[in-house]
């Protein structure tokens, strides 16, 4: 797309500005963002993963094309111009079916490009990167780089067939865990310029040979290891005395910049640097939806304060229902007893997101709202448990109702993000 060639273009001249990319699936931090969008000026950038959405519907239930429609009908009722939304598809390859043989895989991950494509995606994230059913562990490169241009491929024939923008691309190898890493981690080893040298080359031979030459100058990020990531309980800053090399390399590609993955949870001053290093495209998707159970707990509270035995029990029912279905937590926490359940509620991998559409949860949620909005509670209550949400209440920024105190708690993640990548 135009919009992303003239951003790396106008990156590599002032090496100040970026974009944020917002990976999630859910109504209410859809809503922020395109409110936050709309507040800061600029585009939306939002994503869809392919565990989230694909042709099989992922764990929302959901096609690309229904994740298109829930962000457009979002936009409408606030109208937000959908000319302003940007789609981007997050690890489009073999993620959802390792345990196929690559073959079989592969014949998948090309449905899941030709139908996000077709629904209107056109930031396109080919990860290739993890091994199917017989693969050697790891992959090497060139078996990495030549699925990602078979991909690209259908993404190329999909993209003439419907029309619009070309895609823009983004390869690499290194790439971090989807959602954050699974095992307790202390310090990360940063990508060596040797590691980045050999993604980049052998990508683009791959794409050379398979008659994409003429697509390899909008193939506009690489996947790298900053240094950045979270475990379940503590956050792996970002130090740029460490990435200086990697920061210096990619000055020398005019059409690429990094593509930082696993950044939630750092600091402003963090973001600041990732920008300025390259790292200027940077996504985020469980601070998110960190945030909004942040809310969603605290709105528990102040029902219950309020209402007494005639509240929703929306964080009761939310974790008896993770207790029922373990199936999107159980590989991923390893405690026992009471760790266990404090994982369940507090992980900074928040596993609590794949199960906001549990239909049991979207009825308390919506009870919740209900009474909240029917019955507001005292300011003394938002003040108790909501203080940043209260003090915006006094000064005027927003409004009392629950949704506009979940959203502005949303928000208050994206500020960090917007701030770091407008700046100049």
């Amino acid at each position: 797309m135009k919009y992303f060639l003239d951003l790396i273009a106008q990156h590599k001249e002032s090496g100040a500005n970026g974009i944020y990319s917002v990976c999630s699936a859910h109504p209410l931090v859809i809503e922020a963002s395109l409110q936050h969008a709309a507040a800061v000026g600029g585009k939306a950038l939002i994503e869809a993963t392919s565990n989230q959405v694909n042709q099989d519907g992922g764990y929302t239930g959901m096609l690309p094309i229904d994740f298109c429609n829930r962000v457009y009908d979002i936009a409408d009722k606030i109208n937000f111009p959908r000319e302003d939304i940007l789609f981007g598809g997050d690890h489009l390859g073999p993620n959802c079916w390792q345990d196929l043989d690559a073959d079989e895989a592969m014949e998948k991950s090309k449905l899941l490009i030709e139908q996000y494509v077709a629904a209107g995606f056109r930031k396109i994230h080919l990860d290739c990167s993890m091994s199917c059913n017989g693969d050697p562990v790891p992959l090497t490169d060139e078996i990495v780089a030549a699925r990602a241009a078979i991909l690209c491929e259908v993404s190329e024939n999909t993209w003439k067939k419907v029309g619009g923008e070309a895609p823009v691309y983004i390869v690499g190898t290194e790439v971090p865990v989807p959602g954050g890493a699974q095992e307790a981690l202390d310090e990360l080893a940063v990508t060596s310029t040797d590691a980045a040298s050999m993604t980049i080359s052998v990508h683009e031979k791959a794409f050379t040979d398979a008659g994409l030459g003429d697509v390899w100058p909008r193939v506009i990020g690489l996947v790298v290891q900053p240094g950045v990531e979270f475990d379940h309980h503590k956050v792996i800053d970002y130090i740029p005395s460490k990435a200086t090399e990697l920061s210096k390399f990619i000055e020398d590609f005019p059409t690429m910049v990094y593509e930082a993955h696993s950044t939630d949870y750092q600091t402003a001053e963090n973001f600041k640097s990732l920008v300025q290093d390259h790292f200027a495209i940077l996504k985020v998707g469980p601070a998110l939806t960190y945030a909004l159970r942040e809310a969603l707990w605290a709105l528990d509270n102040i029902e219950r304060e309020w209402f007494g035995n005639k509240a929703s029990n929306l964080k009761a029912i939310t974790l008896d229902v993770m207790n029922e279905k373990p199936i999107y937590w159980q590989k991923y926490y390893s405690e026992e007893g009471d760790k266990m359940a404090f994982a369940l509620e507090y992980s900074l991998s928040d596993r609590i997101r794949y199960y906001w559409p549990q239909p049991a949860i979207e009825q308390a949620l919506s009870k919740m709202i209900e009474n909240l909005d029917n019955n507001p509670p005292p300011l003394t209550l938002i003040s108790q448990y909501m203080p940043v949400q209260y003090h915006a209440i006094r000064n005027g920024d927003i409004k009392a109702d629950a949704k506009s105190l979940i959203i502005h708690q949303i928000m208050t993640v994206l500020q960090l993000y917007s701030d770091a990548c407008n700046e100049n």
